[in-house]
């Protein structure tokens, strides 16, 4: 059997810009990317696909808002199980058609996958992960006071809900996409980071209101599964240092140490390249053989060494 690759797409990525939202604007961006990932499946590796939710979440969440005077509300963490369902129903559907076209014996499952976090962790003391639509201080205060949101000015944008961002423990479905992985199945799993869940005193399991870093959960999957390859899609086509800027220098192989000493330099942005430059170290310190940070059309050519950032040992 093939190296197994742990690849990690955005949820932005399904939405190309403003003009291009839609559910089929979504399931056409995601074929596009599936062309790429049905080549890595083709060259013989084995793949387990996971996926980002932000602006679906906050899709559904404005949903629920707006006909809150007709239906009930939808719980944060059951958003999160919505989202999996979709888009994974769109991974699995546009990959499975690619793999059949190239003639590919490869099955595509989506799974919708709970993630273990614990209730001791700080995160639940201070919230600070913005979702959702965006409103007045007025307004966000009236729903601090009516339904005990946490609620924050997020970069003199507006006032948003904040909600815990607790760190990933464990993958519950992981035992499960093992076996599937070991029939030969593509596996869509994770995605979102997974849904928030926490375990009572008596072993039963709960949902939580709360959002997991993708890119941790991905890392955390890939670390348990053994992957050698942990590759990470987005907007660009390398990470980059002095990013934006005149003297801007795209990276093409990093060590770890040289990631940690550009991290501490502040070349990375929180909430866009340092999250993934701290999954990146994580997966390579636990044993992982390498990590690659690159556009989703470029996901084949970067396996073979012509494309995207290269962190290393």
């Amino acid at each position: 059997m093939g190296e197994l690759i742990v690849i990690a797409i955005g949820g932005n990525s399904l939405i190309r810009d403003s003009e291009h939202m839609t559910v089929y604007d979504q399931y056409k961006a995601c074929g596009e990317t599936s062309k790429h990932i049905a080549g890595v499946v083709e060259a013989g590796h084995r793949v387990v696909i996971t996926h980002g939710n932000g602006p679906q979440v906050g899709f559904i969440l404005l949903r629920s808002e707006l006909a809150k005077d007709k239906l009930h509300e939808v719980p944060l963490d059951t958003c999160g199980a919505d989202t999996q369902g979709a888009i994974g129903y769109q991974i699995a559907q546009t990959l499975g058609n690619e793999l059949r076209r190239q003639q590919v014996a490869s099955e595509v499952v989506a799974m919708v996958t709970q993630t273990l976090v614990d209730y001791a962790d700080p995160a639940f003391v201070s919230p600070a992960k913005p979702i959702g639509p965006f409103y007045s201080e007025e307004v966000a205060l009236q729903y601090k006071e009516r339904e005990g949101w946490q609620v924050r000015e997020d970069a003199g944008r507006g006032w948003r809900r904040v909600v815990p961002s607790p760190q990933p423990l464990e993958i519950i479905e992981e035992p499960a996409i093992r076996t599937l992985l070991e029939h030969g199945v593509t596996v869509v799993a994770a995605g979102g980071g997974g849904i928030p869940t926490v375990r009572g005193a008596d072993g039963d399991l709960e949902g939580v209101a709360a959002v997991i870093d993708k890119d941790l959960t991905s890392c955390l999957l890939a670390k348990n599964l053994g992957a050698s390859i942990f590759m990470m899609s987005t907007a660009v086509d390398r990470v980059a240092l002095f990013y934006g800027k005149p003297e801007q220098r795209d990276l093409d192989r990093v060590t770890v140490a040289e990631a940690k000493e550009y991290m501490a330099e502040g070349h990375f942005a929180p909430g866009s390249m340092e999250p993934k430059i701290r999954a990146a170290i994580d997966f390579l310190e636990q044993g992982g053989e390498r990590t690659i940070i690159t556009k989703p059309d470029m996901m084949e050519s970067a396996l073979r060494g012509e494309a995207g950032t290269h962190i290393v040992p």
